[in-house]
């Protein structure tokens, strides 16, 4: 299938590693121009390496804390002069910290809505004038299938990846007459840097090995096993892509089978 993605120009944010990257990958091979994000320089020139290394050279790499008031505007500003538009915003960022609630502060919770909340209203409010003069635009925001079941000592992200949720669909709502696509994906573990920390923070709690905790965890889904990244960033790169134009306000989970709600 042709997903009609040649061409188009997709801001990924947190783009350096993990999830971000192999969604940027995926959208690269199907032909799309690529912004793409990150804190490290050192990390987002590892990553135009390795894109460019599959051919994928129309990539431009902005520096900069997603978590930061300023950066998302200074993304958009930048994909505009470089491409002259936009049609697709990724809205990721990485995770804050695990830990229970009593271990957290006002300064804790705040930085962790900056990051997994704020983040996405910032860079989805920055791109919102030039995704009205896109005819394909689409939004999708990373969150996490904690928000359909808590995942324990994860209190920060639990809670304000909910909230990310409850954007994400009264968006859906708020753009679809202007031909805007809103949706999230939850994504459920899957081999990545981040989810190495996580077991190694279970680890230590729990005075086993972080291949113990792996183990465990992949025994949660029905494929016992964990995800790999090219296997969120296949789904992302259908949800964004002129291919699901009918599809907005899917909150999909991608956990192999992790949540066992009905819904």
């Amino acid at each position: 299938m042709d997903l009609g993605l040649k061409d188009k120009v997709a801001v990924v944010a947190g783009a350096s590693r993990g999830l971000g990257y192999a969604v940027a990958a995926m959208l690269g091979q199907e032909g799309a121009k690529l912004v793409i994000n990150s804190r490290s320089r050192a990390h987002l020139d590892s990553a135009s390496e390795r894109l460019a290394s599959q051919g994928i050279v129309e990539v431009l790499a902005i520096e900069g804390d997603i978590a930061s008031p300023s950066v998302p505007a200074d993304i958009v500003a930048k994909t505009i002069k470089r491409f002259g538009k936009l049609d697709i915003v990724i809205s990721n960022s990485g995770g804050p910290p695990p830990g229970a609630f009593e271990g957290f502060s006002d300064e804790d919770w705040q930085k962790a809505i900056d990051l997994c909340l704020m983040s996405h209203v910032r860079l989805i409010r920055a791109a919102l004038p030039d995704l009205k003069q896109s005819l394909d635009a689409s939004i999708l925001t990373i969150t996490s299938y904690s928000v359909k079941q808590p995942i324990p000592n994860l209190i920060l992200s639990n809670s304000i990846r909910a909230a990310t949720v409850g954007l994400t669909k009264s968006l859906a709502l708020e753009l679809g007459h202007d031909g805007i696509r809103v949706n999230s994906i939850l994504p459920g573990w899957t081999e990545t840097e981040r989810v190495q920390d996580l077991m190694a923070f279970k680890a230590q709690t729990n005075h086993t090995t972080i291949e113990e905790e792996i183990r465990k965890q992949a025994m949660e889904s029905p494929l016992g096993r964990l995800a790999q990244p090219d296997e969120f960033a296949r789904v992302a790169a259908f949800l964004v892509s002129p291919a699901a134009s009918y599809l907005t306000g899917v909150m999909l989970s991608v956990d192999g089978g992790m949540v066992k709600g009905m819904l």
